[in-house]
């Protein structure tokens, strides 16, 4: 199945039938999957959502609000609809969907949405509003399906058949105690092929992973690839089975994680919304941009320092550019593997040293080849020898300088737990302009002065 994009064609037909009454409304979209109307509401206003949302049957407007991006806010759909229609929603979707709509609103309309829904439901938003939104517990879904460490075969079968009906789809039985504690997990499979006088602890496989409520949500999203799970429990400090996380969870994780990295690598605040305004992407890079601007004047200020032999062998001033440029991109490619590194794995001292060694390696290989070629350019326009020298060296120099910074300043500030995607592009840009100006005058002055 192709994956959906709007066209003219559609959101002519869905803009048409909003001319309409609600029945030719509706008809239109039947032929849409709860999906493909999220993408088209990205190009709908707020009261065209509203009313698209309040003619779909509940089953489906609860999907249409879950499946949107953030960025386009539903929960204030869900939040101005009225309280029938909206409690119908919030009751329909999974618990972990509906809390992390619920968590985006202030605290008085929380408590507004949370008054109107069902006892039960209300408790379950409220207990996993308690939990930090990047977590695991803030993560989780608190429906599971579970089945006591002593029943037989076919009371186990009956609790699994009766707990399903108020489940979408699970994909593992968690096996508890008479307290609520986790004991292990049993395939569906294996419980229908066990014979009939089987209990559950017969079958019950206790070598299994789950996290606790407070871990990161990116280590469990490690955990899910590792193992290869389609889901896994939460528990508490004492093992007590809180809810579980699946694998449509952590996809959803994993591009926000990597879309984080991604804007922080760029010097981009991860607060600032891809589809935001211009006054908050301002906002967001500006300070940013200021710090660059400063680190920019101090290797400017390494020119001023060689002013007599820029004046006397101008034309190093040109390369000297090129030298500075070639060293900031390998840069950003070394600092690009080595965050992405730390993001998949915490690497050990040895797995680091040897990321910091290979980056030397690629440096030194990479800066020799351009320099061969830099060397090359300036024999033949120049016929000086010597200044192809020098630009050798310097390129060489610089991308070896590269290498070792873009690999061993994010693992430094991994270390004292600064956040390396944050800052590391604006401590080796600054590294690698003001050895990519510095090499060159240096060696200039030395060698052909």
């Amino acid at each position: 199945m192709q994956s959906f994009e709007i066209n003219k064609e559609d959101l002519l037909r869905i803009t048409t039938a909003l001319d309409g009454t609600d029945e030719e409304l509706k008809t239109v979209l039947e032929d849409y999957h709860a999906s493909e109307i999220a993408i088209i509401f990205e190009k709908l206003d707020q009261e065209a959502r509203e009313r698209i949302i309040n003619v779909l049957p509940v089953d489906i407007a609860s999907e249409v609000i879950s499946e949107m991006d953030e960025e386009h806010h539903p929960e204030d759909i869900l939040f101005n609809l009225a309280p029938e229609k909206r409690s119908e929603i919030v009751e329909e979707l999974d618990y972990d969907d509906a809390t992390d709509l619920i968590s985006q609103l202030e605290e008085h309309e929380q408590h507004e949405i949370l008054k109107d829904i069902d006892h039960e439901d209300a408790n379950e938003i409220r207990s996993l509003l308690s939990y930090e939104e990047d977590t695991a517990g803030g993560l989780m879904n608190t429906d599971v399906i579970q089945v006591n460490l002593n029943m037989d075969k076919k009371d186990a079968l009956e609790e699994i058949i009766r707990q399903s009906e108020e489940m979408e789809d699970f994909y593992t039985i968690y096996v508890v105690d008479d307290r609520e504690i986790l004991k292990g997990i049993i395939s569906v499979k294996d419980l229908i092929k066990a014979k009939a006088d089987a209990t559950v602890a017969d079958l019950v496989k206790t070598d299994y992973v789950y996290v606790k409520a407070d871990l990161d949500q990116e280590d469990v999203a490690k955990l899910i690839s590792q193992y290869n799970l389609a889901s896994i429990p939460v528990v508490d400090d004492n093992m007590r089975l809180l809810g579980r996380i699946t694998v449509d969870d952590i996809i959803d994780v994993m591009e926000e994680e990597n879309t984080e990295d991604i804007l922080k690598i760029s010097g981009v605040s991860e607060d600032e919304e891809l589809s935001g305004n211009w006054q908050d992407a301002v906002k967001s890079r500006l300070p940013w941009l200021i710090i660059n601007l400063g680190t920019a004047f101090l290797a400017a200020s390494i020119i001023r320092g060689f002013d007599s032999t820029v004046a006397k062998l101008s034309i190093i001033s040109a390369y000297m550019t090129i030298i500075a440029g070639m060293g900031g991109n390998a840069a950003t490619q070394a600092l690009a593997v080595t965050v992405r590194r730390i993001s998949l794995n915490d690497l050990n001292d040895k797995q680091a040293y040897d990321t910091v060694l290979k980056e030397f390696l690629v440096g030194l290989i990479n800066g020799a080849s351009n320099g061969i070629i830099v060397f090359c350019v300036a024999l033949f326009y120049d016929a000086n020898p010597m200044l192809g020298l020098v630009l050798f060296l310097a390129m060489t120099g610089n991308l070896i300088i590269a290498g070792l910074t873009g690999a061993s300043i994010p693992l430094l500030l991994k270390r004292v737990g600064i956040d390396p995607a944050v800052a590391s592009s604006i401590i080796i840009t600054t590294f690698t302009d003001c050895f990519g100006f510095l090499l060159p005058l240096w060696l200039a002055t030395k060698l052909l002065l």
